[in-house]
């Protein structure tokens, strides 16, 4: 089959490599008909999360082709998505809907210490030997374990694109939305404007959110995001300025809810990185130090952007003195994936108006490309595994 491999820093190539198998009674092989690209894809690309070569993608869905033995819910010619965690559905953690926490998905690199190269959570597709070693959906055909637990069937009336957000970035930027305690009524700032940051903003609304801001440093993803989801948008430019701007929105408290939908990689100037250097950290927590200074005392910043590593200068005094609950990790797309199926049956939200790019898994480099730079107005690039 034909998928999309990294190589290395910056090299995603379109190889030919060996058909997946079953290899657990419970597999499931799933012949891939729409896949995306995803922002955290992006560390691998860059090299900040080092991998051997492997199928990329974890943003996926198809039909059933093969089933294993002790599937029971699923048969051939079953249209799904899958999320992407893997997970067993059965131990403590999935019990308790925190599947990214799977105790059987990840046996190599599992650990309760949530170190940097070892004892991490559990496995998700096409995200490096740490998170499993497990191939991805950026392929004609993909390998889904433990197919009891994770994949959804999809009414047929509905297009891929209507619901192949579903596999991630919607669940998780409900999930921001949802460890935010949002009710109704409250102020949800958002930093990112990319796919996940928009989706953050589209499910605040479904939350009943009174005011929905989002911020990024590129006046065109601000311009997509305005059209997308209606919230108020702020260009980065002095962190300083954009708090003000925000706690300005807020009488002066600053946002109930703020969400880092960033992570480590954002755009930093040469002092910053030096200074990344020097520490032995990678990439910078700029974005989430703005979030705990934008949110108001007592509110809830919800971290979905990505942090391998620790860092020295979190601002525990601030955390300490404002009393800010902080939560992150992985989302748990398991846990919201049947209810946000149902937002899209019954026409609550629009999760394709994102694409900005759709091309043929054979562009893939170009792909990858364009979505690392910025390039040409890409905001979301769907691909299509058979061209």
């Amino acid at each position: 089959m034909k998928a999309a491999v990294i190589h290395g820093p910056g090299s995603v190539k379109y190889d030919t490599v060996e058909d997946p198998k079953i290899n657990a009674q419970d597999d499931i092989i799933l012949k891939v008909t729409s896949t995306a690209i995803c922002g955290s894809d992006l560390h691998i690309y860059s090299g900040a999360m080092p991998t051997s070569p492997m199928v990329l993608g974890h943003e996926f869905m198809g039909i059933v082709e093969e089933t294993g033995a002790a599937v029971t819910h699923l048969k051939r010619g079953d249209r799904v998505v899958v999320p992407f965690p893997i997970a067993c559905g059965n131990c403590f953690f999935c019990n308790h809907d925190v599947p990214g926490n799977c105790e059987h998905s990840n046996p190599e690199h599992y650990g309760p210490e949530g170190g940097i190269l070892t004892e991490k959570g559990g496995a998700l597709f096409g995200y490096t030997d740490l998170y499993g070693g497990y191939d991805g959906g950026q392929a004609q055909y993909v390998r889904v374990p433990y197919a009891n637990y994770g994949p959804r069937v999809v009414p047929e009336n509905l297009t891929d694109e209507q619901v192949l957000f579903l596999t991630d970035i919607f669940p998780t930027g409900y999930t921001g939305v949802d460890w935010g305690e949002v009710k109704g009524g409250e102020t949800v700032a958002i930093f990112g404007s990319g796919p996940v940051g928009i989706m953050a903003a589209k499910s605040a609304w479904l939350r009943g959110a009174s005011q929905v801001i989002i911020v990024d440093t590129l006046q065109y993803r601000l311009d997509k995001a305005r059209v997308s989801t209606g919230a108020t948008t702020i260009l980065w430019d002095d962190p300083k300025e954009v708090v003000e701007q925000i706690r300005a929105l807020t009488k002066g408290r600053g946002a109930d809810v703020c969400i880092d939908a960033v992570g480590f990689e954002p755009e930093r100037s040469l002092t910053d990185k030096i200074k990344a250097t020097i520490n032995f950290e990678k990439g910078s927590i700029k974005v989430l130090e703005a979030c705990m200074s934008a949110v108001r005392r007592s509110g809830i910043v919800s971290v979905l952007g990505v942090y391998p590593v620790n860092y020295d200068n979190f601002p525990l005094g601030q955390f300490f003195d404002k009393g800010i609950i902080l939560k992150g990790g992985q989302a748990p797309a398991h846990k919201h994936i049947d209810k946000l199926l149902q937002y899209v049956i019954e026409g609550k939200v629009q999760l394709d108006d994102i694409i900005t790019h759709r091309l043929p898994l054979s562009e893939i480099s170009h792909a990858y490309d364009i979505f690392n730079k910025k390039e040409d107005g890409c905001v979301k690039v769907v691909l299509d595994p058979w061209k």
